[in-house]
């Protein structure tokens, strides 16, 4: 048996040899992460310079473009490095920190979108009181916890990975995953399967039950509602339900592929959608769903920013 601090290096078997055809994908990849960073940062950007912007919803936004480049850095320099080599292999000190960037990447997003739907459902349901509700110190705090509590949960699963003992160093993947490196254990793993689930549980299950309860009061408060309150939780929740949807089907995709056998399924479309739904539409469809015209009004008015038409402007957002 070897323990895991004797494994020098990680083999990831499920790149493909795809000859003079992997540049191509070199390409496609760093173009995407071009886009994801320009957007992103654009965004973030026209919020810290319009005064008018540093409300709670937008700082919550500004929190989320900041997550979906922390996501993406930890990723994709990785991938293109990984798609030009030809042993596909990574030290085990930067395969865990990978795991860790992944894991917490995936956890903030869903804590961050938990505090935008509260920050609707204060807006929907209380709007008169929405100003002594989302102070600015709540919606500081909201956002460190969004950050803190998934780090300190990512942090612990990864040094209970990191002192399994270990079989083997093959990871059937094109990253870095951690339930692929527990299932390499040669020892008892109970306590990381039940830790594992814990933390599926603490920043997906929960901040999902949590955003399910904010949007019944929502649509309780529009079914009783007057139809301007109808349009007006539609137009600010809509964006948010977009946005959860896209995320939670890439996660749900990953917790199947690394939990049950999908061997079935071709290599190409595992990768596909692995990257695709993950890791690459999220970063780069949030910026442009977030981009409306409502944005897009207040980002005019800032002194700096010259008079865009609004034709052209999605087309830069995106």
């Amino acid at each position: 048996m070897k323990n895991s601090s004797q494994v020098s290096y990680f083999t990831l078997a499920a790149y493909l040899d795809s000859g003079d055809v992997k540049f191509l994908y070199f390409v496609v990849l760093l173009t995407a992460y071009v886009l994801i960073i320009g957007a992103n940062v654009f965004l973030m950007v026209v919020i810290c310079m319009n005064r008018s912007l540093h409300e709670p919803m937008y700082m919550f936004l500004l929190s989320l473009f900041v997550n979906e480049l922390y996501g993406s850095t930890g990723l994709f320099p990785f991938l293109l490095v990984q798609i030009l080599s030809d042993l596909h292999t990574v030290a085990a000190p930067l395969c865990f920190l990978q795991v860790f960037i992944i894991y917490s990447y995936g956890g903030v997003e869903y804590l961050s979108l938990t505090a935008m739907s509260y920050d609707r459902y204060v807006a929907v349901c209380c709007p008169l009181r929405y100003k002594t509700l989302m102070t600015a110190d709540r919606t500081a705090t909201l956002i460190v916890l969004t950050w803190s509590y998934p780090l300190v949960l990512i942090t612990v699963m990864v040094c209970l990975s990191s002192s399994l003992q270990l079989c083997g160093n093959v990871i059937n993947k094109v990253y870095c995953d951690n339930y692929s490196v527990v299932k390499l254990s040669c020892s008892d793993a109970s306590v990381n399967n039940i830790y594992g689930l814990v933390t599926t549980f603490c920043t997906i299950v929960f901040p999902l039950i949590l955003i399910i309860f904010t949007y019944i009061k929502i649509f309780r408060v529009c079914l009783h509602g007057s139809k301007q309150t109808r349009q007006k939780a539609i137009s600010t929740c809509a964006p948010h339900l977009a946005v959860l949807l896209n995320f939670s089907f890439g996660a749900c995709f990953e917790t199947l592929q690394s939990r049950f056998d999908m061997s079935r399924v071709p290599t190409v479309l595992r990768i596909f959608l692995s990257l695709y739904s993950g890791f690459l539409l999220p970063p780069l469809l949030n910026p442009l769903i977030y981009g409306g015209l409502d944005l897009i009004q207040k980002m005019k008015k800032c002194f700096w920013f010259p008079r865009v038409s609004d034709t052209l402007l999605p087309v830069v957002l995106f």
